[in-house]
């Protein structure tokens, strides 16, 4: 097993069997931490069976919105089931959210997005070799190319909204 097949087992294991199940029982704010960075938790529908499927994602809140990013994997299950299954629940440290992801295609709305994202990610803030605070446009699109940054709204009508919280 290659280095990089060891960290994707070692960090679904963990996704999984302490992630997720924080989030789920309402422990979210001791996963996200200055160190770990601001995370948090989507319940998906999968694409091509339905089930219900949890994944843990870095984000950021600007504005009445949630962002995140599918990182350097555009195959990511979780994104491509977002794209066929748009409603999702959104798993904060601050409680449960209903909300519609769909993919940014703004130019700057996705730069602001992905700067905010990189800058509450803790230890790994810098995982793209540039500092997420200083570093000017031209070099942060350069780093992140065509990664996909996904824009959940949330549904303000539906119970523990943020817009009530």
């Amino acid at each position: 097993m290659d280095k990089r097949s060891v960290l994707r087992a070692f960090f679904r294991f963990v996704n999984r069997f302490i992630v997720v199940p924080a989030f789920r029982s309402g422990w979210g704010r001791i996963i996200s931490n200055s160190l770990a960075g601001d995370i948090m938790v989507l319940r998906i529908a999968g694409r091509k069976t339905g089930k219900i499927r949890y994944t843990p994602v870095s984000y950021a809140r600007i504005g009445p919105n949630i962002y995140c990013y599918q990182g350097k994997e555009t195959k990511g299950q979780w994104y491509l089931n977002l794209l066929a299954n748009p409603d999702v629940e959104v798993l904060l440290p601050t409680g449960r959210f209903s909300g519609h992801g769909e993919e940014v295609n703004d130019t700057a709305e996705k730069l602001k997005a992905i700067r905010q994202i990189l800058l509450g990610s803790g230890l790994n803030r810098s995982m793209y070799g540039f500092d997420p605070k200083v570093t000017p446009d031209e070099v942060v699109r350069e780093r992140i190319g065509d990664i996909p940054v996904v824009r959940i709204r949330l549904d303000p009508m539906k119970p523990g909204s943020l817009s009530q919280a």
